[in-house]
C-alpha cells in the first residue's frame, strides 16, 4: 500500500548519504514534489525508504551508484538493478509513463526523472547542477535538493564529460526524513 499524499500534507523530504570511493562525503536531504507528480515522488519516496515485493525483493536506491556524472550539467543514478545505467525497476512494474512537464528545469538541484524517451520512467533519475532548459517537455520534475550542496559539488568533481565518474559514488544509506 502506498501512503496518500494530501493536499495540505508538507511535501516528504528524503535523504541520500553519499560516498566516494568508499570515502564517507556527506548527506543530500531532497523535497518531493508531491503535490504537483504524486506518482513519480512516491516512486521515488519509497525507493528511498525501501519497498518490499511479493517476492521479498526488496526494491532500494540503497548500495546504488551515481553512473554518469557531467560536470556543469548533472548526476544521474538510480540503476537499482545494474548499476551502469541500463537497468532499473520502478513501484509500478518495469516503467511508469511520464506523469507531466509542470516544473521546468530552472536551476541547479533539481531532482528530475531519466528516461530513455516518451513513458519509460524507473528509477534512474539525476539532479541538475545548472540550468538545463533544453530537457524541459522530456524529463519529469520532482523535487529539489534542500541541503547538502557540497556532496553534490563533491560528486560533481568525479564527473568527465564522457560522464564515466573517475571514482565510484555510492548512496550507501537513503530514507524519508520525518
Amino acid at each position: 500500500l502506498f501512503r496518500r499524499f494530501s493536499t495540505v500534507a508538507k511535501n516528504p523530504s528524503v535523504f541520500f548519504d553519499i560516498s566516494i570511493a568508499k570515502k564517507p562525503v556527506g548527506r543530500m536531504t531532497f523535497e518531493l514534489y508531491v503535490k504537483d507528480t504524486p506518482k513519480t515522488s512516491t516512486n521515488f519516496l519509497e525507493l528511498c525508504k525501501g519497498h518490499k515485493l511479493s517476492n521479498g525483493t526488496t526494491l532500494t536506491y540503497k548500495n546504488s551508484i551515481f553512473h554518469r556524472v557531467i560536470p556543469g550539467f548533472m548526476a544521474q543514478g538510480g540503476d537499482i538493478t545494474n548499476r551502469n545505467g541500463t537497468g532499473g525497476l520502478s513501484i509500478y512494474g518495469q516503467k511508469f509513463p511520464d506523469e507531466n512537464f509542470k516544473i521546468k528545469h530552472t536551476k541547479p538541484g533539481l531532482l528530475s526523472m531519466a528516461n530513455s524517451g516518451p513513458n519509460t520512467n524507473g528509477s534512474q533519475f539525476f539532479i541538475t547542477t545548472v540550468k538545463t532548459p533544453w530537457l524541459d517537455g522530456n524529463h519529469t520534475v520532482f523535487g529539489e535538493l534542500t541541503d547538502g550542496a557540497s556532496t553534490l559539488n563533491s560528486i560533481e568533481e568525479v564527473g568527465t564529460q564522457g560522464g564515466n565518474p573517475r571514482s565510484e559514488v555510492e548512496i550507501t544509506d537513503c530514507g524519508e526524513l520525518e
